[in-house]
Parts: structure tokens; sequence; C-alpha cells
């Protein structure tokens, strides 16, 4: 088997190497049953079988509580900006965003065209490198939810806390930092979470709802994205994304065999603690975000001539260091250290950048 290289990719990103390796074992016969995962009835007992092992595991891992359903849907986390409104947003009511960054502002942007969007809070002033605090919001006290992005995946600006929103259900994108800490679920109305980061691949989306807010759909909400319907059914009203709920199972059980989210707590603290501790006393590069904000999934920095920016790229790839290359909006480079990229990944990374300074500096 040849190396496998250190991804750093946005997402889809990298998964276990375990778990590939217990796919690619169980792809063609799983668990002696002469067939695929991808074959099989999602309706047979050994699916369904899959399927609950899988929510459990999850449930585990968050402490979810009992009067939260979990819900493995597909369309992603950018048909939730819709299916969001769709559900909790009633004809005539208004809703509560913050904007913090390019998928914030998506989300506000789709949500418009179902009813009032109040932003009562924006990282524009600070030109997106800072949250802004919690007093300095405008919020709505009849919204019917306060919704928000945890973790910018772009502009790698993150939440590291939890906002106050009294009665007002709270809302949040956690696609990009789902599972890399602990988390009090008891906090939100809604957590909702694009797979393909921290869960598995791509083709899933995670929501966890807490009860009382299903049922409240509008009458033209299409079947297939009405929470109620998709919980009242096991997430298998229609054929759901099989293989792509599988592989999350067996990141879940590979979580739990870590130590669980406390355990990744802990090694997503020592990655981004020395990412940025290299950044920040180079002098070479730099990182522009307020430091109480910085995301711990998502490392942007910059090279202090645009022009090194390719021949660092290519040298990073000559080194089996992918995927560094920064989103098109924002450019610069971005090393994005999900739960399954580990420690050694970053340490070449620093080891690299460190290289590349002496050369280049």
């Amino acid at each position: 088997m040849s190396k496998r290289a250190h991804n750093f990719c946005a997402g889809p990103a990298a998964l276990p190497d375990a778990v590939l390796q217990r796919a690619q074992a169980e792809l063609l016969d799983w668990q002696g049953k002469g067939l695929s995962v991808m074959e099989m009835s999602h309706r047979s007992d050994d699916y369904v079988a899959i399927a609950e092992k899988a929510e459990q595991d999850l449930r585990d891992l968050l402490a979810i509580p009992s009067h939260y359903k979990v819900l493995f849907l597909q369309g992603g986390a950018s048909q939730q900006f819709a299916e969001i409104p769709l559900n909790l947003l009633p004809e005539g009511g208004s809703a509560d965003y913050v904007d913090t960054g390019i998928w914030s502002k998506k989300s506000i942007e789709e949500a418009r065209r179902y009813g009032d969007v109040q932003v009562v809070a924006s990282a524009k002033d600070s030109d997106y490198l800072a949250i802004p605090a919690q007093q300095e919001w405008r919020t709505t006290r009849d919204a019917a939810y306060l919704h928000y992005a945890s973790n910018e995946t772009i502009g790698g600006l993150q939440f590291d806390w939890i906002p106050q929103t009294g009665d007002v259900p709270l809302v949040v994108d956690m696609s990009s930092d789902i599972l890399s800490r602990p988390l009090d679920v008891s906090r939100f109305g809604l957590i909702y979470a694009g797979a393909q980061k921290n869960i598995g691949p791509s083709g899933l989306v995670v929501v966890i709802v807490r009860e009382d807010l299903l049922g409240r759909a509008r009458s033209h909400c299409p079947t297939m994205l009405n929470y109620k319907i998709a919980a009242d059914n096991g997430s298998m009203y229609n054929t759901p994304a099989t293989f792509s709920w599988y592989l999350a199972g067996l990141v879940f059980e590979w979580l739990k065999e870590q130590g669980g989210v406390a355990a990744m707590e802990r090694r997503n603290r020592a990655k981004k603690d020395l990412l940025y501790g290299y950044i920040d006393g180079s002098g070479f590069y730099a990182n522009p975000i307020a430091v109480p904000d910085r995301s711990w999934m998502n490392v942007p920095f910059r090279l202090p001539d645009k022009r090194l920016d390719t021949p660092f790229l290519a040298g990073a790839d000559a080194r089996g260091l992918l995927n560094l290359k920064g989103h098109r909006s924002v450019g610069g480079m971005r090393a994005s250290i999900y739960n399954a990229t580990g420690l050694d990944a970053v340490e070449a990374l620093v080891a690299y950048m460190a290289e590349f300074e002496k050369e280049r500096g």
C-alpha cells in the first residue's frame, strides 16, 4: 500500500485510515453476508441495525438528550438553508441571523426567500476578522429562531461560546466543528452538520432537533423536506444515503475508540496550538483573525508576497502535504485540521513551513 498523504482539504475531508480500511475489508462481503452495504435494502434487518447503531453512537458521543430526534438526511448543509425556514419560520414571522462569513451569508440569502430575516449582528465591520460580542447584537424578542454558523470554514472564524437566546430556539450550522470537542446539545433547538468534514463522506447531513420544534412546517413544505416526516419514518421515508450513513457509523465507532469528543478536544487543541504558535512566531506567515475567534478546524494563513504562493504549494504537494490552497474568495493558504488529521500531519506542515521560510524569507 502506498504511503498516505497528509490531507488538509476543507471538505470532502480526510477520513481516519482505520475507517477506510474497515470499509475496504467489508466492501464486497459485509460480515459474511456475501454482499456490500451498498447493495443492501435499507429496510433489511441488517441495514436497520447499522443505522440504529450509528444513531446510538452519535447520541453517546454528544450526550444527546432523549427529547431530541437525530435525522440522517440527504442534500448537505446547504439544503438546510431552505429546510430550516420551511420548518421553523411561520408565514408572517421573522427569524434572526448572525453573519460571520460566506456560509452565514448563504444561509441568510436563502432564508429570505421564505420570510423576514433580521441580520442582528455582522462581522462585516471588522472585515470578517472578529465575531461581534453578544452585547452588540440587536435580537428580536419574538423571532422564530436565531441562526448562526459556529465555524466559518473559508474565513477561519469560530465561536468559542454559545449565544444566549432565552426562549428563542437557537439553530446552528455546525458542519465543520461538530464532534471536535464536547457540546451541550440542550442549549440548542436544532443543530445541523454536513457530513464531509468530521462525520464521513459527502451526501449526508445530520440534523439534531428538539422534538417540540417538529410539526411546525408550512403547508407547502415539500414532504421530503419536512422534519416531522423524516423523524416519524426513522430518516427512511425514501431510500437514504445508505453507504454514507454506514461510513458515518464507522467514524462514530472510531471516535468512541479514541476516547470520544473529550479526547478529540485535547488532540485538536494540540494541533491548533502548534500551527498558530508557529505562524505567530515566524514573522513570515500571518493569520489575521482575532485570537479569541480563531478556528480550531480551518487555519488560514498568508505568505508575505502572493508570488510565493505557487512555489509554496508546489513544494507542499511534492512532500505529500495536500490541499493547502485557500478558498478562491480569500486567497492565501488554508490548513483544515479536522479530527481525522493527526498531529503528525501538522508537525510535517510546520516543518515544511520552516524550511520554506528559511529558503525564501
